[in-house]
């Protein structure tokens, strides 16, 4: 049997991260998105000494290769498998709040792309999974071979703001099942075809709006942050990357309503609300990757991030 190689995680816009988060010695740290270890690893650096850091994945894969990662840090780092929706019940069930610094990093990792089993990529073929763990109850073959047409198209346009929808959505009925990534794949370039001179594969925005689904991230996103957000101790930090428009207005749209005294309807005359700000942005829109990192790391082009500090209750 041979043995998928472990991809190391390279950790997008990491300067940006550590300055965002404003990590300092002795500070305690969650990182809701684990993965490889890589951010995790730069976090305990410049905590330590004293620092600690929980790390949260429902990817057991990848969260094995975190601990390799980080074996160094003994007991200063612990490790939880779960949905990063659950960050407050964690957290508090350990113990370990208030925190100095929330982060998450949403998006795939560089070793779920690359694993010849999950389904994440049409690089391979491989069955249509498309889970982030194995509690995730529905496939993204089921979401394809079970879904109408119009509720396909649907999907299909939200979560990848794919224009061609409906014509991608009627050619996947029409050629159900669909069993593996090539099979999915082949159905959308014969739907819509290639561009020339394109290097995106016409099927990339298909597999993002199945992804999303499969694994309800923006349901997840909108639910986790206020939940993050009261977990934050005063001055404290949270920093998200986000890959998506969709997850990026989440984030902004949090960030804006909680940096407001008021929240009424701008027509409404007199507050009513009694809002108070809690949360201050650190910085003008969105923080975006270098073109030097863009050049090393692909997979930064799209991340957006954003900071934003905790204030008196």
């Amino acid at each position: 049997m041979i043995m998928e190689a472990p991809v190391r995680h390279e950790p997008v816009m990491l300067r940006e991260v550590l300055a965002g988060l404003d990590v300092r010695p002795g500070g305690r740290y969650v990182d809701c998105t684990l993965d490889g270890g890589g951010h995790a690893e730069a976090i305990m650096e410049a905590a330590s000494p004293g620092g600690t850091l929980l790390g949260i994945d429902e990817d057991v894969e990848v969260m094995e290769l975190a601990r390799e990662r980080l074996t160094r840090f003994g007991d200063a780092v612990a490790y939880v498998h779960g949905n990063f929706r659950d960050v407050d019940r964690i957290c508090r069930e350990r113990g370990f709040a208030p925190v100095n610094g929330i982060l998450f990093d949403l998006g795939l990792s560089s070793h779920q792309l690359a694993s010849e089993k999950r389904g994440f990529s049409f690089r391979v073929e491989s069955p249509l999974d498309m889970r982030f763990g194995p509690q995730v109850e529905k496939t993204a073959s089921e979401w394809v071979n079970e879904a109408g047409e119009e509720e396909l198209a649907d999907l299909i346009w939200r979560y990848g703001e794919e224009r061609r929808s409906r014509r991608i959505a009627r050619a996947i009925v029409q050629g159900r099942p669909m069993r593996t990534t090539t099979d999915l794949a082949k159905a959308v370039e014969q739907a819509v075809g290639r561009r020339p001179g394109s290097q995106i594969h016409p099927a990339t925005k298909t597999f993002q709006a199945l992804r999303i689904a499969v694994n309800q991230e923006l349901a997840s996103l909108a639910e986790v942050l206020p939940w993050a957000h009261g977990l934050l101790g005063f001055g404290s930090r949270l920093v998200v990357i986000s890959y998506h428009s969709l997850e990026d207005r989440i984030v902004k749209q949090y960030i804006q309503r909680e940096s407001r005294d008021c929240i009424c309807p701008p027509e409404q005359p007199v507050c009513t609300c009694d809002h108070k700000a809690t949360l201050r942005p650190i910085s003008r829109g969105a923080v975006q990757p270098s073109q030097e990192e863009i050049a090393n790391n692909p997979r930064s082009r799209s991340a957006k991030l954003r900071v934003a500090e905790r204030l008196a209750a």
